[in-house]
C-alpha cells in the first residue's frame, strides 16, 4: 500500500473516530491529532520508502506510547496487526480512551501495559514499531532505542529536537547553535510545559548519532516546525524530527 492511499484512508477514518468521541464526552480524549501523523510520515518518505507500508502489509506493528490508540485502530482496518504498548501512569487519560475505543470499534487490537522507562521486554518481535513523540519523555533513550533495534525490523520515530540552546529575542549568540553538533539538552523538571516527564531534547545531529549507535540505519529524515529558531524549552519554537529506521540486527 502506497503512503498516498494510507493518507486518504486515515482522513476518512478520522471522521468515524470523531463521531465516536463526540458520543462519549465523559472521556478525557487526547487533545492532539494522532492520525495527522500519517500526513507527516507521507511528507517524510521519499523514493522506494514511499512503499514502506506496502512492505509491512499484514505485519505485526507495535504502537508505543499510543495516546488514545487512533493509529492502531486505523491500521487494523487496513489489514495490519497492530498492538498498543503504553503505560497507564504515563498515558494522558490512563488508557481509558484506548479501552473505550477498542470496545466501540469491536477491535481485536491488544493493549499491553508496559513501562518502557527503563529495562523492558516487548511481548513479540515486530515488523515495525511506531514510536512517535515518546523519546524525549524517556529517562534512558539509548536503552529504549537499543532494545527496539533487537525487537523490530523497522521503526518510525519522531521526537522534539532543537537548533539552539537559548531562548529570548533574536539574534542569539552563535555559540548557542547546536543543530549540527551531536548533543542533547537535559531539561529541568518544570522547564518545558511544566511537565517533569520531559527529559532529553536532542539536536538534529545528536538524534542521528544516537539512533545510529543503537543499531539503526536512517532511511529518510525530515523536520517540521521552527527549524531555524527551535530551542529545548519554548513551546512556540517547537521542532519535530521524523525518521523511518531499519534495524541492523534483524
Amino acid at each position: 500500500m502506497r503512503i498516498e492511499e494510507l493518507q486518504q484512508a486515515a482522513r476518512e477514518f478520522r471522521t468515524h473516530l470523531d463521531r465516536i468521541k463526540q458520543e462519549s464526552p465523559d472521556v478525557d480524549w487526547f487533545f492532539g491529532d494522532i492520525l495527522g501523523n500519517i500526513d507527516a510520515i507521507g511528507g517524510l518518505l521519499t523514493g522506494g520508502n514511499r512503499d514502506l507500508f506496502g512492505r509491512l502489509s499484514g505485519g505485526r506493528i507495535a504502537d508505543i506510547g499510543a495516546a488514545d490508540g487512533d493509529l492502531s485502530f486505523f491500521l487494523e482496518t487496513k489489514g495490519f496487526r497492530p498492538e498498543i504498548v503504553d503505560f497507564a501512569a504515563y498515558n494522558f487519560n490512563q488508557l481509558e480512551a484506548a479501552y473505550r475505543l477498542k470496545e466501540a470499534l469491536d477491535s481485536s487490537v491488544p493493549i499491553h501495559e508496559i513501562d518502557i522507562n527503563g529495562q523492558f521486554e516487548l511481548p513479540h518481535r515486530y515488523d515495525a514499531v511506531i514510536f512517535l513523540g515518546i523519546l524525549y519523555h524517556l529517562q534512558n533513550p539509548y536503552l529504549a532505542l537499543e532494545t527496539l533495534a533487537h525487537t523490530s525490523r523497522y521503526c518510525i520515530l519522531s521526537t522534539r529536537v532543537a537548533a539552539w540552546m537559548h531562548s529570548g529575542p533574536w539574534p542569539w549568540q552563535f555559540r548557542g547553535r547546536i543543530r549540527n553538533r551531536p548533543i542533547a539538552y537535559l531539561l529541568e523538571p518544570d522547564e518545558f510545559n511544566n511537565d517533569s516527564t520531559n527529559y532529553w531534547i536532542f539536536s538534529e545531529a545528536g538524534l542521528k548519532r544516537i539512533v545510529e549507535r543503537t543499531g539503526w540505519r536512517i532511511l529518510d529524515f525530515k523536520t517540521y516546525g521552527k527549524r531555524w529558531t527551535s530551542n529545548p524549552r519554548d513551546p512556540k519554537r517547537d521542532q519535530r524530527a521524523f525518521m523511518p529506521l531499519e534495524s541492523r540486527h534483524t
